[in-house]
């Protein structure tokens, strides 16, 4: 008899063993992760247009995953000097990035990188698709997009365009519009398209081809002048621009979309829930309503999977390095 107590004393002890590692299995599993506080590199200065999109992300990426968001502003080298502190972090999840076209596609255009922008990096979501604005300052002669190509063919040389940097997509864009038009100007490097913008609304510069989140509050305030805006169809936040084909520069068009990323080999799980958490905010009527004041389209939720991130990322390298190398630009 007291064998037989002892052995089933053994078994409740086994049961509730097991019991015990199931509830703990699934506490654990109900636990977000990263449950560690996460940083949120942005590659430019605070005030710009990346930075907007970070800032309202992290606080609702926060409570969906219950810890703190930090957004982290790392400017300079048009963003790789960020990107290098991402490539090189831990793989845990606690440090991710935001970027867009110009980042994670022409940069590797441009620049000699001591990362690989598509291999070393692990896709988590496509948040938002963009467009250019082609803006000007408030006193600047023209009234037009006519009118601004012939200011400047008459001041060749003499116009100054502010750029989030050497290599970015206004840059590029800047580019491509000096060999649509014929036009000459130059270039001005900042340290982010908010402190350009800041200039561009003081006078100090003529034009900027930035991205509608930077330009459109200031246009809306009746700070800057906007001749078009770089897609065949027109913003719905801003529906009096003209789009470039209705101006007279039919098909330059630009879209400069974000996405997150976090360094490569993060785990699967990781990546999926901080996925998860992203595509429950991009769902959030409020963040919808916030992103369109800013001219920022949300993709529909098949295309803000890391799959559809990474096959839309090398399907734009794969437009726009033949583009830009055969341009031969160059960091300045």
């Amino acid at each position: 008899m007291r064998g037989l107590w002892a052995g089933l004393r053994g078994l409740v002890i086994v049961i509730c063993a097991l019991i015990g590692s199931a509830v703990w299995a699934a506490v654990a599993s109900a636990q977000p992760s990263p449950s560690r506080p996460i940083t949120l590199v942005v590659p430019f200065a605070a005030g710009g247009p990346t930075d907007t999109l970070a800032r309202i992300l992290s606080e609702r990426i926060a409570a969906e995953l219950h810890t703190t968001v930090v957004v982290e502003n790392v400017a300079g080298a048009s963003g790789s000097i960020a990107g290098a502190r991402v490539a090189r972090a831990t793989p845990d999840g606690t440090m991710i990035t935001i970027g867009h076209w110009g980042t994670h596609v022409l940069n590797g255009a441009i620049f000699k990188l001591p990362y690989d922008v598509l291999a070393d990096f692990e896709p988590v979501a496509t948040i938002a698709m963009g467009t250019q604005l082609i803006v000007g300052r408030k006193t600047l002669g023209a009234n037009n997009l006519k009118e601004l190509i012939t200011w400047l063919k008459a001041n060749p040389g003499k116009a100054t365009a502010g750029t989030a940097g050497a290599g970015t997509g206004a840059h590029v864009a800047g580019v491509f519009f000096k060999e649509k038009t014929g036009t000459d100007f130059q270039f001005v490097p900042y340290r982010g398209a908010g402190p350009a913008m800041i200039d561009l609304v003081a006078g100090q510069i003529d034009i900027m081809f930035d991205q509608a989140s930077n330009s459109l509050p200031q246009y809306k305030n009746g700070a800057i002048k906007a001749f078009a805006v770089a897609s065949p169809t027109r913003l719905a936040s801003a529906p009096d621009i003209p789009t470039v084909d209705e101006a007279g520069l039919p098909g330059l068009y630009i879209s400069y979309w974000h996405g997150i990323w976090a360094p490569k080999t993060t785990p699967k799980d990781i990546v999926a829930k901080l996925n998860a958490a992203i595509v429950t905010v991009l769902a959030d009527p409020s963040v919808k309503q916030r992103f369109g004041e800013l001219g920022q389209e949300i993709p529909p939720p098949d295309q803000q999977t890391p799959a559809a991130l990474a096959s839309f990322q090398k399907a734009e390298t794969e437009k726009w390095w033949p583009i830009v190398k055969a341009a031969d630009i160059k960091p300045e």
